[in-house]
């Protein structure tokens, strides 16, 4: 009787920078004392196939480009302090691939080389926690996705960001405000459309015409004045629609969705924006789906944060997302 030898694991592409220790608080030994720093390997040689896999971009470029404050080039070292000491409910196994940096201002390049470091993540069943960054890691992040062999293989993508703009800027020169209507052009060009959401939009940041591009898009989105605790069943429901219709996630979350008080080292403070509660719910409800592929965390700018508000916010989400895809994974 002939067997079918088991297909394997596409080789990891190396970053541009090596990543560093992870170090943080320790209590002891023993898995009743884990944190995150004593879980995560380094470098590509440790990555074993479904290991949450851990990718940095430092890039400022696109907000520089957008004309944005800069700084959120610092964001993924940043992300990794603020996360290193949280404790893990569990042993969990990830690795940290280092950073890809955007040198001499060719941002282009750089989100083609992250884009080249995702889709063997991606193949190994991933998920993957990419640290912005400004929003132009988004691009990137699709690259990755869009060259997988389950998007080959006709899998349904579906991107929701987390966000007070659509980011459908189009202009002239890629930017942080560009990377949705890029994808929305790549999918276009791929016989296919971008099924596209967006979770917080603020409209007093979105000029008319952005909204116009968006219902010509055939983007679904939710206002911030309507993802409040007491719209809590909207909330739900624009989930729930969102993973019914797709079978991979991109979940794309820009900090400025959250309130100034919560993130004010963006570069783009919200003066109303979501309470945590309710962005950490919708993370939740993503992770458990079991549909997430691709996370990428964007304008964390630390020279901007108050007592490291902004990176904590961030790092808790993350913390949530793997904890909460680790666990229902372990149901399943």
């Amino acid at each position: 009787m002939s067997t079918v030898a088991p297909t394997p694991a596409p080789p990891v592409t190396v970053a541009d920078a090596a990543p560093e220790p992870w170090t943080g608080r320790d209590d002891g030994p023993g898995a009743d004392n884990l944190r995150w720093h004593h879980t995560v390997s380094l470098g590509a040689e440790h990555a074993e196939p479904g290991d949450v896999a851990f990718v940095g971009f430092r890039s400022d470029e696109g907000v520089r480009r957008n004309k944005g404050r800069q700084g959120a080039a610092d964001g993924p070292g940043a992300l990794r302090r603020a996360l290193s000491s949280m404790a893990l409910p569990a042993p969990s196994r990830a690795v940290d691939l280092g950073d890809v940096e955007v040198a001499g201002g060719d941002l282009e390049a750089g989100q083609r080389r992250l884009g080249r470091v995702i889709t063997p993540l991606v193949d190994r069943g991933g998920p993957v926690m990419v640290l912005g960054g400004g929003h132009e890691v988004a691009y990137g992040s699709y690259q990755g996705l869009a060259a997988s062999r389950a998007v080959r293989d006709g899998a349904r993508v579906g991107v929701l960001n987390l966000d007070a703009h659509f980011d459908l800027r189009d202009d002239v020169r890629p930017s942080s405000g560009t990377p949705f209507l890029q994808m929305a052009h790549d999918e276009q060009r791929a016989g296919r459309s971008l099924n596209y959401w967006v979770f917080g939009v603020s409209q007093p940041s979105n000029a008319e015409r952005l909204f116009r591009t968006a219902d010509r898009l055939g983007v679904r989105y939710l206002p911030d004045t309507a993802c409040g605790v007491l719209n809590l069943a909207a909330v739900d429901a624009f989930v729930a629609d969102f993973l019914a219709s797709c079978d991979l996630v991109h979940l794309s979350i820009d900090l400025d969705v959250l309130p100034a008080g919560a993130a004010p080292g963006v570069s783009a403070p919200a003066a109303y924006g979501v309470q945590m509660d309710i962005v950490e719910h919708v993370c939740a409800a993503v992770a458990a789906s079991g549909r997430l592929a691709v996370c990428d965390v964007a304008e964390l700018n630390p020279d901007l944060d108050v007592d490291q508000r902004t990176a904590r916010a961030g790092a808790r989400l993350i913390h949530r997302i793997v904890t909460g895809r680790t666990a229902a994974a372990r149901r399943a």
